[in-house]
């Protein structure tokens, strides 16, 4: 596992696979997980009640420069 020292400041990320494929962010310190959401149309919901879908994207470690790579885990909620 690398080091906080080894992974200060921002970089490029890029996410593969899954609804968000392709979308490309600014990240710190090289997160292990990114989540992702999207808001749910609901019926009828109590007040400030809201659903998401949630999806799951995991470093992948054998890329080590930018921009950095997310896989989509499929099986994650």
């Amino acid at each position: 596992m690398e080091t906080a020292d080894a992974t200060t400041g921002q970089e490029t990320a890029v996410l593969d696979g899954g609804p968000a494929d392709g979308l490309r962010m600014e990240v710190a310190d090289r997160p292990q997980v990114i989540q992702v959401t999207y808001p749910c149309q609901v019926e009828a919901a109590p007040n400030g009640v809201r659903v998401d879908e949630v999806y799951v994207y995991r470093r992948d470690y054998a890329v080590t420069s930018e921009p950095l790579r997310y896989g989509f885990d499929v099986a994650s909620p």
